[in-house]
């Protein structure tokens, strides 16, 4: 057995030197025109989002090792290595939980050293690195026992596609390699990952096997290694399965033309439609949106702009008609998935943890293709409200699904049997800077309010810009522009949509009062005229070291109502201050949230509670309790906190929409 595993071990580490001898460009060929500062690039030192990263590297982040190891998910790679005799154990899907969770320490490892943490990355790389078979091929749930392998993982390799997660796993760990090469430099994952991507290369594609992964992620992995090595092999194979979608119906092909019935089951699959065909976001919410994803960065990369459009032409879908004020998406509980048009239920709401993170993703590569600030509206609802309530204040604490209503019973989770949740949030926040500032050939973008500081690259000089703000409690900002010699460029600060009196890019959801306060900017203590093109004030000028711009964006205690064929918002508004939503828990508000009313007369006022959920500000009001018929039963003050922190106190009613009593 040791012999076996001494050849083994020698044979990835000569295959991992030969996957090793791609080009290392700088920059692919082609690219998105916008691009993010690293988040290794820029220093997070607020109230807000400090503390929360500094939670997930110092909790979450070792909890995730930690239940990697109980729940047998990296054992399985050490039977399949040969290390320890067993059988698999857990879902076929469960590999990719510990590859999310090295992609998320490796993150952390490049802004906070660790040699802890950096030996225990390397033990698990090797094990992996063992697991692998000798042609690249990588999935425990076969490897162990290849005559009987894990449910639903198919008789033979990639037999069963639509539902075995082969590709998903890999995508999954083709991005943790690339995060550790980038951590690091070190290219031992990067060889697993290659010798994976080779192995797919040489199986998949005109000519050879056909077929697309049920569960989209592997065109995201594929492009990573595309950027990463140059290698136009893997940008194709991306592009080939997504190509491969709409024209396979319960396992057999079908042409283009034929009038073949749609299932359900393929749009769950978003194989109802060659995906260049769909208009209409449907399936499972987190599937599609990484499918999204990677129409974007085929679109970017390979210079296909069809695919990009068609992204877009899905995303005036999901934001206009099928997402939640939270920014939550996935409706229809049963299937993880979108519903149909202005199908948004409060207490039924799936909108899973793992789906908000991919609509950042989504709304991140949008506004990369495009510059237009919509997008990051988007994002930014979506980070501070439903994404942040998926982890709860502790670290170890999580929500699957984030439902705007509760009677009550629904709590937050040490674990799931399927834990994809918890390490998708944790690699959102590990890299979370990345998405504060962003740069194109002649503009620098400020896209999110956070005290910061970043020094990039810019115009053959060294830029710094430095934030000062306590958003989102507060809409004052002060941001400090440092370039090291003098440079023309234009600094582009995103006018939220909410400070312009839009919560959302479309009519799904609008203000009850339209009455919006002014926006003040000074450009180093000068009144600066607001001008807002497409999202952005562009101040265009020879920057200078010391240059200042301080915003104040009015933050007025808005109600807003939801599209009239929303039926369950009908006679309800929901409560947003700044870009945060609250929502209202019994244990603040007499033991009740579902039968709260606003009045007409309601006064809300907001302070700061030092005191309360790590910090946060509330809201409160004169309102009452009404029975199920809207007949009042008494008074009742309103207490309302951000929806991103609820049942950190324990399960109890809460509520997002409130009851409007005229």
């Amino acid at each position: 057995m040791r012999k076996a595993a001494c050849l083994l071990a020698i044979g990835f580490f000569l295959t991992a030197l030969a996957g090793l001898v791609y080009p290392q460009p700088e920059k692919p060929a082609k690219d998105y025109p916008i691009k993010p500062v690293n988040y290794w690039e820029v220093r997070v030192n607020d109230e807000f989002w400090a503390p929360r990263m500094n939670t997930n590297r110092l909790v979450t982040i070792p909890y995730l090792f930690r239940m990697n190891e109980e729940t047998g998910r990296v054992d399985n790679f050490r039977i399949a290595a040969g290390l320890k005799k067993g059988k698999h154990t857990g879902k076929r899907y469960n590999d990719s939980d510990v590859y999310k969770a090295i992609e998320a320490a490796a993150c952390t490892l490049k802004t906070n050293p660790d040699p802890a943490l950096k030996k225990q990355i390397d033990d698990l790389v090797s094990i992996i690195a063992r697991a692998q078979e000798p042609d690249g091929y990588l999935f425990t749930a076969r490897t162990i026992d290849p005559k009987n392998p894990a449910p639903g993982s198919g008789k033979e390799r990639w037999s069963n596609l639509r539902v075995s997660h082969e590709l998903y796993n890999l995508g999954h760990l083709f991005e943790a390699a690339v995060a550790c090469y980038q951590a690091t430099g070190e290219k031992n994952l990067l060889g697993v990952a290659l010798k994976s991507a080779d192995l797919l290369v040489r199986t998949f594609g005109p000519g050879k096997r056909r077929g697309f992964p049920g569960h989209q992620e592997v065109e995201i992995g594929l492009v990573k290694l595309y950027r990463v090595t140059g290698n136009e092999e893997y940008l194709k194979l991306a592009k080939f399965f997504l190509d491969e979608r709409g024209y396979y119906h319960g396992g057999e092909v079908y042409p283009k033309t034929s009038p073949f019935h749609i299932y359900n089951s393929e749009e769950y699959l978003q194989n109802h439609l060659p995906v260049l065909e769909q208009t209409e976001a449907a399936g499972h919410a987190v599937r599609a949106t990484y499918m999204y994803c990677g129409m974007l960065d085929v679109a970017a990369h390979g210079g296909f702009p069809e695919y990009a459009r068609v992204s877009q032409k899905l995303w005036e879908n999901v934001v206009g008609k099928k997402m939640y004020i939270t920014g939550g998406i996935g409706s229809v509980g049963e299937y993880e998935a979108f519903g149909r048009d202005y199908e948004l239920p409060n207490e039924k709401a799936y909108a899973e943890t793992c789906a908000a993170v991919g609509n950042a993703f989504w709304n991140q590569r949008l506004f990369q293709l495009e510059g237009d600030g919509r997008y990051i509206d988007i994002l930014e609802r979506i980070i501070y409200n439903g994404l942040l309530s998926g982890v709860g204040l502790s670290g170890d604490r999580f929500f699957y699904q984030n439902p705007l209503a509760s009677r009550g019973k629904y709590e937050r989770s040490s674990w799931f049997e399927v834990a994809c949740c918890p390490a998708n949030a944790a690699r959102f926040l590990a890299t979370f800077p990345q998405y504060i500032y962003a740069y194109s050939e002649d503009e620098v973008f400020i896209n999110l309010f956070v005290s910061s500081t970043a020094q990039f690259d810019y115009k053959k000089t060294r830029l710094e810009i430095i934030q000062e703000t306590k958003y989102p409690w507060m809409g004052q900002v002060k941001i400090g522009v440092n370039p090291a010699r003098v440079r023309e460029f234009v600094l582009c600060v995103r006018i939220p949509g909410w400070a312009q009196g839009q919560p959302v890019p479309s009519d799904l959801y609008r203000y009850q009062d339209s009455s919006t306060r002014e926006i003040s900017v000074r450009v180093n203590r000068k009144v600066y005229p607001v001008k807002i093109e497409r999202g952005y004030l562009r101040i265009k000028r020879k920057w200078v070291r010391g240059d200042v711009i301080e915003i104040i964006f009015p933050m007025s205690i808005r109600r807003v109502k939801a599209h009239p064929q929303v039926v369950d918002n009908r006679g309800r508004v929901a409560i947003e201050r700044g870009p945060i939503v609250f929502c209202a828990e019994g244990r603040d508000n007499g033991g009740t949230a579902l039968n709260l009313a606003v009045t007409p007369g309601t006064h809300f006022q907001q302070w700061f509670r030092s005191d309360l959920l790590g910090g946060v500000t509330v809201i409160t009001g004169n309102g009452l309790v009404v029975d199920d018929k809207g007949n009042e039963i008494r008074k009742q003050t309103l207490f309302l906190v951000p929806y991103a922190v609820w049942a950190n106190r324990g399960p109890w009613e809460m509520a997002v929409w409130l009851l409007k009593k005229e």
